[in-house]
């Protein structure tokens, strides 16, 4: 796989800070949030999946406690740069399903957690696959970090590459 140059630095333009969360299984050539200063300061989460701190897929075959997965992996990457769930603008929620009633027990998961109070836009799409293994849904997520919980940028940290080989990583 080719590598994209880094991105030049243009005076007066902000460069994204990108975050992996040490709690979170580190991701194969993203990050699980950027952040951005836009006025107000954003970050744009990757997409949380069902995965443990071990890299492995939960609630294989369960639409439900993977959804309750994801939701625990989103709250944790918002910690990580100071924001939380009430923060959130705008969701794209991705389940493994063309069934109506699948989708809306996903839903049911994230309106039970507190991510639709806001209320934020969202989209909740049907797809045929995702990136792991069995997994069924991931949700992606933009939030505004409030200035008090953000005191200094992260560090970024090393991350494996896409096409490296990684005993848990069902990506690539």
């Amino acid at each position: 796989m080719e590598r994209l140059a880094a991105p030049s630095r243009i005076p007066g333009v902000p460069v994204p800070a990108r975050v992996t969360v040490p709690g979170l299984f580190p991701p194969p050539g993203y990050a699980h949030v950027s952040v951005v200063e836009a006025g107000a300061r954003l970050a744009f989460l990757a997409g949380a999946v069902p995965l443990d701190a071990a890299g492995k897929v939960v609630g294989v075959g369960d639409p439900v406690r993977q959804a309750e997965q994801v939701i625990a992996n989103l709250g944790e990457q918002l910690r990580a740069v100071g924001s939380d769930f009430a923060h959130v603008v705008a969701t794209d929620v991705y389940v493994v399903s063309g069934e109506p009633r699948v989708l809306s027990d996903v839903w049911g998961v994230v309106e039970a957690s507190g991510l639709s109070t806001g209320p934020h836009s969202s989209t909740l799409l049907g797809v045929a696959c995702l990136g792991y293994t069995g997994q069924l849904v991931e949700i992606t997520a933009t939030a505004v970090v409030p200035e008090s919980r953000f005191e200094s940028t992260p560090t970024p940290t090393s991350k494996p590459e896409f096409g490296s080989e990684s005993k848990s990583d069902g990506r690539g």
